[in-house]
């Protein structure tokens, strides 16, 4: 039986991210995610405890079960539901390492605009 699939939601208004989650989209051969961009009213509808701020500072990933993760938090689970990446999945359990991607990914996400970002919403 297929697992139901959990729903990135995303910036779809930053290039960068419209980038990361094609790449993203194009490796999950299984289906095991959904895409939904901020601005989708589905969003405010479907999961209104979301803080807007939030979402727009970092990915949020919900999982089938109602569970959310953001930012850094989300790429193991992001990794494992991947057919060809979740074997690497385990890295994040190393010590230290999902500090390492929270700061990693803060960076990131401060610095879209010079990643390809060239929208407003990352200025």
């Amino acid at each position: 039986m297929p697992e139901d699939p959990a729903t990135l939601i995303f910036d779809g208004a930053c290039g960068f991210c419209q980038r990361m989650v094609e790449d993203l989209s194009r490796r999950d051969t299984a289906g095991r995610l959904a895409f939904v961009p901020l601005s989708d009213p589905s969003v405010a509808a479907r999961w209104p405890a979301l803080d807007p701020a939030a979402l727009s500072n970092a990915m949020h990933l919900v999982l089938p079960d109602g569970r959310v993760l953001a930012g850094a938090d989300a790429l193991p689970e992001i990794l494992r539901r991947l057919p060809r990446w979740r074997r690497v999945a385990w890295i994040f359990s190393l010590p230290g390492a999902l500090p390492f991607a929270r700061r990693a990914y803060a960076l990131v996400a401060r610095n879209r605009h010079r990643l390809g970002c060239r929208t407003s919403s990352c200025m």
